[in-house]
């Protein structure tokens, strides 16, 4: 992969990591804990605690998924740094550009991907 191509994939992740960051940050949410500071659910009685208890699993849901999002994208810009990114953890092979390009998060070639 050419250098261009490399430093404008590490743009697009760390400006993911920035978007990860703010979800997190937005619901109180500790990036790299457990802790969830703000939950904040409008709950106005008892009628309504079933609605503020799907509001709250939405939101932990929301904020699992900002977490897993961001330990991925971590773990590309680790391998960028580490100058290993883009090799397949599978295999050892080089996964191809157009892949990564796709999808930037790419840890397993094409064929190893579609083994699993």
């Amino acid at each position: 992969m050419d250098q261009s191509t490399l430093d404008r994939l590490r743009k697009e992740l760390e400006d993911e990591r920035q978007q990860q960051l703010d979800v997190l940050e937005s619901h109180g949410a500790d990036p790299y804990g457990e802790e969830v500071k703000d939950l904040q659910i409008a709950n106005e009685g008892f009628a309504d605690s079933a609605q503020a208890t799907e509001e709250r699993s939405e939101i932990l849901a929301l904020i699992d998924a900002a977490r897993n999002r961001l330990a991925q994208v971590e773990r590309a810009l680790t391998s960028m740094d580490e100058g290993t990114y883009g090799v397949c953890e599978s295999c050892g092979q080089q996964i191809q550009d157009a892949r990564l390009e796709a999808r930037p998060l790419s840890v397993r070639c094409v064929d190893c991907a579609s083994k699993s």
